[in-house]
């Protein structure tokens, strides 16, 4: 019988080790991918976790039994096998990593030719199929394999999306969570006028201070400690993958992703005339504001960063954003970094001399949102059409883009439901009124505990 490997998710791939993702299975699937997507050559790396060096090299295996050529840069963040897939102009890019999942997961992340994402809809269920199967086509020669070394290359373009002259001496704490970011940190150090103030910063994939997942308010408060007792400009932290970036301001206080996006938006729009900018759902009347007061066009696509890669491309848009701390570059290949948001935040402090706090104070008053709430829920279709049948009645919009959007004047909603649990995630926000966004969330949240 073909075995059903559980370890395939809707974006990439996720499993605990041995259980789920082991050497012989992630053969399989570097066999998959080979024959799938026929790249010709792959560039491949891995994270910091302590199975991922020996996953990788299965991984090389089984490609190079497929007659793939690789291209090897070692350790690596997420982004940097998006760099190298473009830089090198190869046939795909594949990452190992499990990101900020527990400490005994690991997986993988995969790309095609310039850095094109490779999801349930584009390609990862034939993968998947492929390696349930385990039967793969004969070929006449196994694929060569060679190392590179493109950090330096890596880094110059990290460099490039800013005026270095313009930057100003800052302090920046920076929190890599013993994931991958520090190592970034350190060779963009030399080319920047920045002290950084180094928290968790060396790789370490026992994880000793916990998984690094910013995301999580409980993850906060180291970050938010060194920053009070620093004296720094402002605060950064990352996932393991370091693809996500979340900002702190002087006072230790998290900044929400979604006014990152405006600002970034604002910033591009104001630097490069008339652009479009993509954002997804959940959050979106500061981003739009923003966007059109510019002079620009705000396009909304579905959440999911092949959903939003597909939309910028399709657009050709110049950055795309996400309140969940993803960041997309038109000059990326379209991808997300964890690096360029924070470069672009510290040359715009320098460039309108305000603070973190100041640039985003304004946007927050205007447009208050809850931040992204989850909970657990039995039967979130069931609770999403209870949801949209009770609050329809004199709503100005409702829409189905991403889960449930419904909007009135002065206050909206989004709620979605997660792809791999029962679980669903709201957001709201109001033109202006933090009260009324506080009273309308604990009245969802009533609805939905209820």
């Amino acid at each position: 019988m073909q075995e059903t490997l559980a370890c395939f998710k809707a974006y990439d791939v996720r499993g605990q080790v041995p259980e789920q993702l082991n050497e012989d299975i992630v053969r399989r699937i570097g066999r998959a991918y080979a024959e799938a997507i026929r790249p010709g050559n792959v560039v491949v790396g891995h994270d910091i976790r302590l199975t991922s060096e020996s996953l990788k090299q299965a991984l090389i295996d089984g490609l190079r039994e497929q007659g793939v050529d690789v291209t090897d840069i070692g350790l690596c963040g997420t982004e940097e096998i998006y760099f190298a897939t473009a830089h090198l102009g190869v046939g795909g890019g594949i990452v190992v990593t499990a990101s900020h999942n527990p400490k005994d997961y690991n997986g993988l992340k995969f790309v095609r030719e310039a850095s094109k994402p490779i999801s349930g809809d584009s390609g990862l269920r034939e993968i998947q199929h492929l390696a349930e199967r385990n039967v793969f086509e004969a070929t006449a020669k196994r694929g060569g394999y060679q190392t590179a070394d493109l950090l330096g290359d890596y880094v110059a373009h990290l460099l490039s999306y800013v005026d270095i002259t313009s930057l100003k001496p800052l302090r920046i704490v920076c929190n890599a969570g013993n994931g991958g970011a520090g190592r970034v940190i350190d060779a963009l150090e030399p080319h920047l006028p920045f002290t950084f103030i180094t928290q968790n910063h060396e790789a370490d994939g026992h994880f000793p201070n916990g998984v690094p997942n910013p995301l999580l308010v409980e993850n906060r408060s180291p970050t938010t400690a060194l920053l009070q007792s620093s004296n720094a400009d402002f605060g950064i932290a990352w996932d393991g993958d370091f693809d996500r970036c979340f900002f702190f301001d002087a006072a230790g206080n998290f900044i929400e992703g979604y006014y990152i996006v405006g600002l970034l938006a604002g910033a591009f729009i104001e630097k490069n005339g008339p652009q479009r900018v993509v954002h997804d759902p959940r959050l979106t009347w500061n981003t739009i504001a923003v966007v059109e007061g510019a002079g620009g066009e705000a396009v909304q696509s579905k959440t999911g960063h092949a959903f939003i890669k597909e939309k910028m491309r399709e657009a050709d848009a110049i950055y795309g954003g996400e309140m969940s701390a993803h960041h997309y570059f038109r000059d990326f290949a379209y991808c997300d970094s964890g690096m360029i948001p924070w470069l672009l935040v510290a040359e715009l402090m320098a460039q309108r001399n305000q603070s973190l706090a100041e640039m985003i104070a304004a946007r927050a008053a205007m447009f208050p949102c809850s931040g992204e709430i989850n909970r657990k829920v039995e039967d979130p279709r069931a609770l999403m059409r209870a949801v949209e049948a009770y609050y329809a009645q004199g709503c100005t919009h409702i829409a189905h883009v991403d889960g449930l959007s419904i909007e009135f004047d002065d206050w909206r909603f989004n709620l979605r439901s997660s792809n791999t649990e029962p679980v669903v995630r709201l957001n709201v926000e109001t033109r202006g009124d933090v009260e009324k966004m506080k009273q309308k969330t604990e009245e969802l949240l009533r609805f939905i505990d209820g």
